[in-house]
């Protein structure tokens, strides 16, 4: 038997978790379908310092749990179940997992976006070997260690600050010729006489035999390389959306994210899109919830709500 709503919120990060705040609120019953952890990424992130209203910071689950229950106090139902395809009815929409088949009215996409992989050798062969992606969920495995962090944005910057209160050696490695994240960031990495970086170098390699033993950089101007010993190297070099099962039904920019307009509308009438996974996202935060709150005001329209 196949379930029917309203509206369902295909992943239940910060854009997801809003809409289902403002769509169950207004009376239509939402499903939020999540594939992994509740609050999304924010269950991976330790202090959050930029999220309007705290002003001392809070901690990435604690703000996923905070939005969850509200979500669910309003009458919102969550479950967990990975979509795996989509189909479109004009009236109906339809939505698969591998243990069931969910219909509704309208969807919103939320689903979010994954770390990039360098695809370098000896990557995809020490993946929880040494290779990880995020710190809190594997930083203490390297705590007191010499680890390497690819990626010298905001996120990298974030995972390198958490790596090194965990008291391991970390060296940031950026492709790029300086460091792009914030201020605040690098000054708060740089206090930290156990942290240095290296900016116009790439990551060629990974050695290693049981775990990570190694990584080889070669500077980018000069083609010079070098080998770095390591236990570990993090890699967070931006994100990629969660969009493969969507390729053949809903219109996607050259970065694979959903393209909507200013009311995170699709081309397709009755699919919406917001948060990271939407064309041109800021990957914030705060713009994720603006994002989910916008697209859950489109759907109450679309079904004659409001």
């Amino acid at each position: 038997m196949i379930s029917v709503y309203d509206v369902i919120v295909v992943g239940a990060g910060p854009a997801g978790l809003s809409a289902g705040i403002y769509t169950s609120r207004a009376g239509l019953s939402t499903l939020i379908l999540e594939k992994e952890s509740i609050g999304g990424e924010l269950m991976d992130r330790e202090m959050i310092e930029n999220y309007p209203g705290y002003p001392e910071g809070i901690m990435g689950p604690d703000l996923g749990s905070k939005m969850r229950t509200q979500a669910m106090n309003y009458g919102a139902e969550i479950k967990l179940g990975e979509a795996i395809d989509v189909e479109n009815d004009e009236d109906y929409k339809f939505i698969k997992t591998p243990e069931d088949e969910y219909s509704s009215r309208a969807i919103i996409f939320t689903g979010g976006a994954h770390p990039k992989k360098l695809g370098i050798p000896g990557e995809e062969e020490f993946t929880e070997k040494g290779v990880f992606y995020c710190a809190t969920c594997d930083g203490p495995k390297y705590a007191n260690k010499a680890v390497a962090v690819a990626g010298g944005g905001d996120s990298g910057l974030t995972e390198a600050i958490q790596l090194l209160r965990l008291g391991a050696k970390v060296t940031l490695i950026e492709f790029l010729p300086r460091l792009s994240a914030s201020k605040v960031l690098q000054d708060r990495a740089m206090t930290n006489a156990e942290f240095k970086y290296t900016c116009g170098t790439k990551i060629e390699s990974i050695q290693g035999n049981v775990s990570v033993k190694s990584i080889t950089v070669v500077n980018v101007e000069t083609g010079e390389k070098s080998h770095l010993e390591v236990e570990g190297l993090l890699i967070r070099i931006g994100l990629e959306a969660n969009t493969g099962y969507l390729k053949n039904i809903i219109p996607l920019d050259e970065r694979g994210q959903i393209e909507v307009n200013e009311k995170m509308e699709t081309q397709i009438p009755g699919i919406f899109a917001a948060g990271d996974i939407r064309h041109n996202s800021p990957m914030q935060i705060s713009t994720a919830v603006g994002d989910g709150v916008t697209a859950s005001i489109s759907v109450s329209r679309y079904l004659g709500i409001r």
